[in-house]
C-alpha cells in the first residue's frame, strides 16, 4: 500500500483520524483514486477538536455506483470521527472551475496533499466568476437572512444558530473579496475580518461577534440589535461586491 505524504505538517489529533481513513480508502479504490487532500479548517489553526470537520478530498478516475458502493462502510465510520469526505473526478474538477471559483479557490489556496498527485495546485480560475459568486453568496445569504427571520421570529436560539450559520458560509467570501482587491489572504477567521474592515470599511467588530458566538463564547450585546447590524454589514458588502470592476 503507498504511503501518505506530508502527515508531519498534521496536527496528531487529525492525523491519527485521517490516517486509518485514507489508507482505507486507498486500498479500495487503488489505481483509480488519483490524489487526497485534506483542506479546510483541519489545515490551520482554526481547527477545533470535536466541533470542526476534517474535510477530505478524494479525486478519482471516474466515480459510479460500483465506486461509491465500495466507499459506504469506511466513510459511515469515517463520519462517526468528524470526517466529511468530498468525491470528484478530475474532469468534474476542472469543468467546474466556472460554477464553484469560490470553493475550489478555498481548496486550493489552503491545503494539504496526503496521497498522489497535487491537482488542486493545476486549476486556474477566472476572476470574474469569483467576482459574480461573491455577489450570489452575499445576496443569496441576505435574503435567507430575511426568510428565517420571518419564519420564526426573534427566537434567541435559532437566530444564534442563523448567524453562525450565516457567517461560516460567508468566509470564504470575504476571502475572496480581499482576493479581488489583490490583498494578501490571511487564514484564520479573526484576521480574515479585520482585514475586511480595512479594505472595505464595514463594521468588522460585527462579524467578530458572531465569530465569538461560533466559538462558544458569550457576547455582551442585545441579541436583536447584533442581528440588526449584520443585516446592515451584509446589504453592504452586497453593494460593494455589486459595483466592483475586476
Amino acid at each position: 500500500m503507498a504511503d501518505l505524504v506530508n502527515l508531519e505538517k498534521t496536527s496528531s489529533r487529525v492525523r491519527k483520524v485521517i490516517v486509518p481513513f485514507s489508507q482505507a480508502m486507498i486500498g479500495l479504490h487503488r489505481d483509480n483514486l488519483k490524489s487526497i487532500c485534506l483542506y479546510g479548517s483541519a489545515v490551520g489553526e482554526d481547527f477545533i477538536p470535536q466541533k470542526s470537520n476534517i474535510n477530505l478530498l478524494f479525486v478519482m478516475g471516474k466515480i459510479g455506483p460500483p465506486e461509491l458502493k465500495k466507499s459506504l462502510k469506511p466513510i459511515s465510520r469515517g463520519r462517526k470521527k468528524g470526517i466529511v469526505p468530498l468525491l470528484l473526478t478530475v474532469e468534474h474538477m476542472k469543468s467546474s472551475m466556472d460554477t464553484f471559483p469560490v470553493e475550489f479557490l478555498e481548496m486550493k489556496d489552503n491545503h494539504t496533499l496526503l496521497y498522489g498527485k497535487d491537482i488542486l495546485n493545476e486549476l486556474e480560475v477566472n476572476s470574474r466568476n469569483v467576482r459574480l459568486q461573491c455577489e450570489q453568496q452575499l445576496k443569496g445569504g441576505l435574503i435567507r437572512l430575511y426568510q428565517v427571520y420571518l419564519e420564526i421570529g426573534m427566537k434567541e436560539k435559532r437566530i444564534r444558530s442563523l448567524l453562525i450559520n450565516s457567517l461560516t458560509s460567508l468566509i470564504p467570501i470575504f476571502r475572496s473579496l480581499l482576493r479581488l482587491k489583490g490583498k494578501e489572504l490571511p487564514i484564520k477567521k479573526r484576521d480574515i475580518i479585520t482585514d475586511l474592515e480595512k479594505v472595505f470599511t464595514v463594521k468588522g467588530d460585527t462579524f467578530l461577534k458572531v465569530l465569538q458566538m461560533k466559538e462558544g463564547r458569550k457576547i455582551e450585546d442585545n441579541l436583536e440589535k447584533l442581528f440588526g447590524n449584520y443585516l446592515e454589514e451584509i446589504e453592504k458588502l452586497c453593494i460593494i461586491c455589486d459595483r466592483m470592476e475586476v
